[in-house]
């Protein structure tokens, strides 16, 4: 059951209004979380320019789908991992088997295993990663422009987490629970 209550466009403060039908016409739907982040037009505001900012950059789509399986699976966030293996296997081209590997940080595609391998060691270090682990991103082929995208998705997707399981947002994609 929702913590907060979802906002609906037609509810909602001006600010978020607007943000709603952003994503709705982004989208097709507007997803519970961003009902939820309505409660607060800046955080909505604040998720939609970062989710905006991180989709514009180089790291592919199929790419920033896994790493927030990966960081969903790493939090315990059931709705962003039901939510963004929906994407990435819908929408990003991503296979089952490749979102399924990626809640593991594994990879098959180089550029992708490069990044899940760093994201986990942000994950698990919360940024303080060695400098061996940082060499080894760059020597599997990510550039400084990507290991700065891998930390901004990271980011994104300890904010979208923390706030689903704060305000246990309700499932609106097909489920998928985290591994314990």
């Amino acid at each position: 059951m929702n913590r907060l209550p979802l906002i609906d466009a037609t509810s909602a403060q001006p600010a978020a209004k607007d943000l709603l039908a952003g994503v709705q016409a982004a989208l097709g739907v507007t997803p519970n979380m961003a009902k939820a982040l309505a409660n607060s037009p800046s955080a909505l505001k604040g998720w939609v320019q970062l989710n905006s900012a991180v989709g514009e950059g180089v790291l592919p789509a199929s790419v920033r789908e896994r790493i927030a399986i990966l960081v969903a699976q790493e939090n315990g966030c059931d709705y962003c991992l039901s939510a963004h293996t929906y994407l990435a296997t819908n929408v990003a081209g991503v296979s089952a088997d490749e979102a399924g590997d990626a809640r593991a940080g594994k990879s098959a595609e180089p550029t992708a295993a490069a990044a899940l391998t760093l994201a986990a060691a942000i994950v698990k270090d919360r940024g303080d990663v060695d400098d061996s682990e940082l060499a080894a991103a760059r020597a599997a082929g990510l550039t400084d422009e990507e290991i700065a995208e891998v930390v901004a998705n990271v980011a994104l997707n300890f904010f979208t987490n923390i706030f689903n399981r704060l305000a246990h947002t309700e499932i609106d994609f097909p489920a998928v629970r985290h591994a314990e």
